[in-house]
């Protein structure tokens, strides 16, 4: 599929933040994804091991969650481990994964952040630029924020708060099992995003998607869920 290549990657970590504060304010956080016209939905992971990134994208169709195309890419992984720049460290063997995808799919769901970011703009916010579609940013762990009032029954979800700021929801997306942190990307909003997640969810904890992007990305390094 084409991309819109916006910047190179071999930045240095101060040049890396420097750019995401540029780039958070192209970031569209407010629009509704319509869910009726969702026919294809893309689950997007990385896995790395012994300093190889291996990227996949699984896309399968919506509601059925039939797999229609899986891609991989694998290179060196350029960037060191710094929290809060997990898509300088993922961005490049994700951006060779696009160019390899013939779908197109409706909407992206990343495994990792989307607003729910100390600089609002986490993998899927920064990627969503350079798809130019719907992303959803998934989190399996808290980044930032707090929430509180979650029950424990599968859909209970709670406003995940930072700064006085509404970044996204903690959700449950199976009884009694931790809660997913759910913010939309880019071109995507709260409220949209938690549903489709929801939706996407019928027997796991992670997003059917991404649970078999995760799968084929952690191939080569004897991951699964």
């Amino acid at each position: 599929m084409q991309l819109h290549h916006r910047h190179r990657w071999n930045l240095s970590p101060s040049e890396a933040i420097a750019l995401q504060q540029q780039l958070r304010t192209e970031v569209v956080s407010d629009r509704p994804i319509d869910l009726g016209r969702v026919a294809l939905v893309a689950g997007v992971d990385v896995s790395v091991k012994n300093e190889q990134s291996q990227a996949a994208i699984v896309v399968v169709t919506y509601p059925g969650f039939l797999p229609v195309e899986t891609v991989l890419a694998q290179r060196p992984t350029p960037f060191p481990y710094v929290p809060g720049l997990l898509s300088f460290r993922e961005g490049p063997v994700l951006e060779e994964a696009f160019e390899k995808l013939k779908s197109e799919p409706d909407v992206f769901l990343f495994d990792g952040m989307g607003i729910a970011h100390p600089r609002r703009i986490g993998i899927a916010s920064h990627m969503g630029l350079w798809l130019d579609r719907p992303t959803i940013g998934c989190g399996k762990t808290l980044l930032c924020g707090r929430y509180k009032d979650l029950g424990e029954e599968k859909g209970s979800a709670a406003p995940l708060i930072d700064r006085k700021e509404v970044i996204g929801v903690a959700l449950r997306t199976r009884t009694a099992k931790n809660p997913m942190f759910i913010s939309p990307g880019h071109l995507a909003d709260i409220p949209s995003a938690a549903e489709l997640v929801l939706r996407c969810s019928p027997k796991y904890r992670l997003p059917e998607p991404i649970r078999l992007a995760h799968n084929a990305a952690g191939q080569f390094s004897g991951e699964s869920l």
